[in-house]
């Protein structure tokens, strides 16, 4: 049986329409529903199918480089028996997202290589496949990229880029002391994201050190006030993961 090709004209249309999904599996369909006898509504609904994977593909793929996730840090990945204290039950639930849609935060505490950034990014990655858009940051990047806005006039721009978006996970938070305007600029960002949107930070220090990261104490203690406001808080205590691993290269 020869097969006909699809209309050059009809190329012409879904490509000025802009539906480069059926445009790219029109030649295989029209084959599918000639072969196969399909029905036209069946053949319509394949092609509309096409068009939604590839918008849908192409949504998920901005949104992985907008929130700068790699997807290599998942929650599957996790070494839940190296740390056998974490809260399993809670980091299964936090996967689900729930806090991202009741616009919750989550504070993750603890010595460094005890599993922080993996979980936050794991749990990043788990927002970018539920359809939220992600920013994925440290507070030396955020304070830095708000400088730059300032020095180059789109200061609101940046803000409301880290204000608006559902979910936003500061990495390394007091790792560095903040200077002055730096606290201001953390302060602008909590403060127009409390119970707007959720809020990830991980932090080496205890929460009562945290103010100390802050040279306007007072600045820092209304930051600090909102970001405990509704927010999980979880402790990963013990050994670093990353001194395992290197312990164990020198015994091979």
């Amino acid at each position: 049986m020869t097969v006909q090709q699809p209309l050059p004209e009809l190329n012409a249309s879904l490509r000025k329409l802009g539906l480069s999904g059926m445009l790219t599996s029109l030649e295989s369909r029209n084959h599918q529903a000639l072969s196969g006898q399909m029905g036209y509504c069946e053949f319509l609904s394949l092609l509309a199918q096409d068009e939604l994977l590839l918008r849908d593909n192409r949504r998920y793929e901005r949104r992985c480089k907008i929130a700068n996730i790699k997807g290599h840090k998942t929650i599957e990945n996790f070494d839940f028996h190296f740390n056998p204290k974490i809260n399993q039950r809670l980091i299964h639930d936090l996967a689900t997202c729930r806090f991202v849609r009741e616009k919750q935060s989550l504070l993750l505490i603890g010595p460094c290589g005890t599993g922080k950034t993996h979980l936050a990014e794991a749990l990043g990655f788990c927002a970018v496949k539920q359809e939220f858009d992600v920013i994925c940051t440290t507070q030396s990047q955020m304070t830095a990229q708000l400088q730059t806005a300032r020095a180059t006039h789109t200061y609101g721009k940046k803000i409301k880029q880290f204000a608006m978006v559902p979910l936003l996970i500061i990495d390394d938070f007091g790792l560095k002391p903040l200077k002055t305007p730096e606290d201001e600029d953390l302060h602008e960002v909590i403060s127009r994201r409390y119970e707007n949107g959720s809020t990830i930070i991980t932090s080496n220090l205890a929460m009562t050190e945290w103010q100390q990261a802050f040279p306007n104490q007072l600045l820092g203690a209304a930051i600090l006030d909102r970001l405990k406001h509704r927010s999980e808080v979880l402790i990963l205590d013990g050994l670093s993961y990353r001194s395992r691993q290197f312990e164990k290269k020198k015994e091979e």
